[in-house]
Protein backbone atom coordinates (compact mmCIF):
# COMPACT_ATOMS: atom_id res chain seq x y z
CA UNK A 1 0.00 0.00 0.00
CA UNK A 2 1.10 3.85 -1.07
CA UNK A 3 1.55 6.56 1.94
CA UNK A 4 -0.03 9.64 1.93
CA UNK A 5 1.27 12.01 -0.94
CA UNK A 6 3.51 14.99 -0.23
CA UNK A 7 3.00 18.03 -1.98
CA UNK A 8 4.57 21.08 -2.42
CA UNK A 9 7.29 22.31 0.48
CA UNK A 10 6.36 18.90 1.86
CA UNK A 11 7.18 17.06 -1.15
CA UNK A 12 11.56 17.01 0.37
CA UNK A 13 11.08 15.32 3.69
CA UNK A 14 14.90 16.24 4.10
CA UNK A 15 13.47 20.16 3.97
CA UNK A 16 11.52 20.29 6.79
CA UNK A 17 10.86 18.78 10.17
CA UNK A 18 7.45 18.59 11.49
CA UNK A 19 8.34 20.96 14.84
CA UNK A 20 5.20 22.31 15.40
CA UNK A 21 3.04 18.63 14.52
CA UNK A 22 -0.80 18.75 15.72
CA UNK A 23 0.08 15.16 16.74
CA UNK A 24 2.76 15.80 18.62
CA UNK A 25 0.70 18.19 20.55
CA UNK A 26 -2.38 16.54 20.92
CA UNK A 27 -0.10 13.79 22.40
CA UNK A 28 1.46 15.99 25.07
CA UNK A 29 -2.42 17.05 25.94
CA UNK A 30 -3.86 13.20 25.78
CA UNK A 31 -0.81 10.87 25.44
CA UNK A 32 -1.53 8.80 28.48
CA UNK A 33 -3.51 5.59 28.75
CA UNK A 34 -5.46 7.17 32.12
CA UNK A 35 -6.10 10.51 29.82
CA UNK A 36 -7.70 8.51 27.16
CA UNK A 37 -9.89 5.78 29.60
CA UNK A 38 -10.64 9.60 31.44
CA UNK A 39 -12.29 10.84 28.45
CA UNK A 40 -13.64 7.34 27.11
CA UNK A 41 -15.61 7.42 30.72
CA UNK A 42 -16.63 10.57 30.26
CA UNK A 43 -18.42 10.05 26.77
CA UNK A 44 -20.28 7.71 28.93
CA UNK A 45 -21.37 10.09 31.10
CA UNK A 46 -19.23 9.52 33.79
CA UNK A 47 -18.60 13.26 35.86
CA UNK A 48 -17.70 12.45 39.44
CA UNK A 49 -14.24 12.39 40.87
CA UNK A 50 -14.72 9.06 42.24
CA UNK A 51 -15.90 7.34 39.51
CA UNK A 52 -13.48 8.31 37.05
CA UNK A 53 -10.87 6.86 39.70
CA UNK A 54 -13.17 3.68 39.90
CA UNK A 55 -14.28 3.43 36.70
CA UNK A 56 -10.64 3.43 35.00
CA UNK A 57 -8.99 1.74 37.41
CA UNK A 58 -6.17 4.49 38.72
CA UNK A 59 -5.57 5.81 41.96
CA UNK A 60 -7.11 9.30 43.33
CA UNK A 61 -3.50 10.83 42.77
CA UNK A 62 -3.34 9.79 38.89
CA UNK A 63 -7.44 10.75 38.93
CA UNK A 64 -6.94 14.17 39.82
CA UNK A 65 -3.57 14.44 38.18
CA UNK A 66 -4.98 13.56 35.14
CA UNK A 67 -8.33 15.63 35.63
CA UNK A 68 -6.71 18.91 36.69
CA UNK A 69 -4.07 18.41 33.70
CA UNK A 70 -7.27 18.10 31.07
CA UNK A 71 -9.18 20.52 32.94
CA UNK A 72 -6.25 23.02 32.37
CA UNK A 73 -6.27 22.20 28.69
CA UNK A 74 -9.71 23.08 28.63
CA UNK A 75 -10.92 19.52 27.45
CA UNK A 76 -13.49 19.77 31.08
CA UNK A 77 -14.47 22.66 32.92
CA UNK A 78 -15.52 21.73 36.96
CA UNK A 79 -19.12 22.45 37.69
CA UNK A 80 -20.48 22.44 41.49
CA UNK A 81 -22.46 20.29 42.99
CA UNK A 82 -23.70 19.64 46.87
CA UNK A 83 -25.31 16.37 48.05
CA UNK A 84 -27.49 17.28 51.08
CA UNK A 85 -25.46 17.29 54.21
CA UNK A 86 -22.29 17.04 52.34
CA UNK A 87 -19.54 19.50 51.13
CA UNK A 88 -19.73 20.95 48.20
CA UNK A 89 -17.57 18.97 45.40
CA UNK A 90 -16.76 19.66 41.65
CA UNK A 91 -18.00 17.37 38.33
CA UNK A 92 -16.09 17.48 35.25
CA UNK A 93 -18.19 18.24 31.86
CA UNK A 94 -16.94 17.81 28.62
CA UNK A 95 -16.04 21.23 27.31
CA UNK A 96 -16.98 21.82 23.22
CA UNK A 97 -12.95 20.87 22.69
CA UNK A 98 -13.13 17.37 24.91
CA UNK A 99 -16.25 16.89 22.93
CA UNK A 100 -14.09 17.41 19.60
CA UNK A 101 -12.00 14.74 20.46
CA UNK A 102 -14.51 11.92 20.42
CA UNK A 103 -13.45 10.64 17.02
CA UNK A 104 -9.86 10.54 17.72
CA UNK A 105 -11.01 7.81 20.90
CA UNK A 106 -13.83 5.98 18.85
CA UNK A 107 -10.91 5.36 16.52
CA UNK A 108 -8.88 4.01 18.44
CA UNK A 109 -11.86 2.09 19.79
CA UNK A 110 -12.29 0.72 16.14
CA UNK A 111 -8.76 0.17 16.00
CA UNK A 112 -8.99 -2.11 18.52
CA UNK A 113 -12.02 -4.01 17.97
CA UNK A 114 -10.30 -4.95 15.02
CA UNK A 115 -7.03 -5.84 15.56
CA UNK A 116 -7.33 -6.83 19.11
CA UNK A 117 -10.21 -8.03 19.88
CA UNK A 118 -10.61 -11.40 17.92
CA UNK A 119 -13.20 -12.17 15.44
CA UNK A 120 -16.22 -11.25 17.44
CA UNK A 121 -14.79 -7.85 17.80
CA UNK A 122 -15.18 -5.50 21.15
CA UNK A 123 -17.38 -5.64 23.57
CA UNK A 124 -19.50 -2.11 22.25
CA UNK A 125 -21.35 -1.61 18.89
CA UNK A 126 -21.58 1.68 17.91
CA UNK A 127 -24.76 2.56 16.11
CA UNK A 128 -26.49 5.88 15.16
CA UNK A 129 -29.47 6.50 18.17
CA UNK A 130 -31.99 7.49 15.53
CA UNK A 131 -31.61 5.16 12.66
CA UNK A 132 -29.77 1.82 14.78
CA UNK A 133 -27.03 1.80 11.83
CA UNK A 134 -23.67 1.11 12.82
CA UNK A 135 -21.33 3.46 13.05
CA UNK A 136 -17.94 3.94 12.39
CA UNK A 137 -14.57 6.39 11.83
CA UNK A 138 -13.18 7.23 8.91
CA UNK A 139 -11.45 9.75 6.57
CA UNK A 140 -13.76 11.06 4.24
CA UNK A 141 -14.15 13.91 1.71
CA UNK A 142 -17.69 15.14 0.86
CA UNK A 143 -17.50 12.26 -1.94
CA UNK A 144 -15.94 9.26 -0.12
CA UNK A 145 -14.18 7.48 1.83
CA UNK A 146 -10.36 8.72 1.46
CA UNK A 147 -7.41 5.35 1.17
CA UNK A 148 -4.15 6.24 2.33
CA UNK A 149 -2.71 6.05 -0.87
CA UNK A 150 -5.28 8.80 -2.50
CA UNK A 151 -4.52 11.19 1.03
CA UNK A 152 -3.02 14.78 -0.20
CA UNK A 153 -0.43 16.44 2.12
CA UNK A 154 0.34 20.10 1.79
CA UNK A 155 2.20 22.44 3.64
CA UNK A 156 -0.33 24.87 5.84
CA UNK A 157 3.38 27.20 6.19
CA UNK A 158 5.25 29.38 3.49
CA UNK A 159 9.05 29.54 2.52
CA UNK A 160 9.61 31.77 4.42
CA UNK A 161 8.02 30.18 7.76
CA UNK A 162 10.31 27.23 6.88
CA UNK A 163 13.50 29.23 6.36
CA UNK A 164 12.95 30.90 9.77
CA UNK A 165 12.03 27.55 11.74
CA UNK A 166 15.67 26.21 10.58
CA UNK A 167 16.99 29.47 11.42
CA UNK A 168 17.66 30.52 8.34
CA UNK A 169 18.05 34.40 6.80
CA UNK A 170 15.41 35.99 4.68
CA UNK A 171 16.47 35.50 0.99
Amino acid sequence: MKAARLDGLLADRDAWRPTHCSIAKTMDVVGTRSAILILREAYYGTTRFDDFAQRVGITEAVAASRLRELTAEGLFERQPYKEPGQRTRYEYVLTEKGRDLLPAVLALMQWGDKYLQGERGGPIAMSDDRSGEPVRVEVRSPEREVPLSDLRLTANFTEEELRRARGEASR
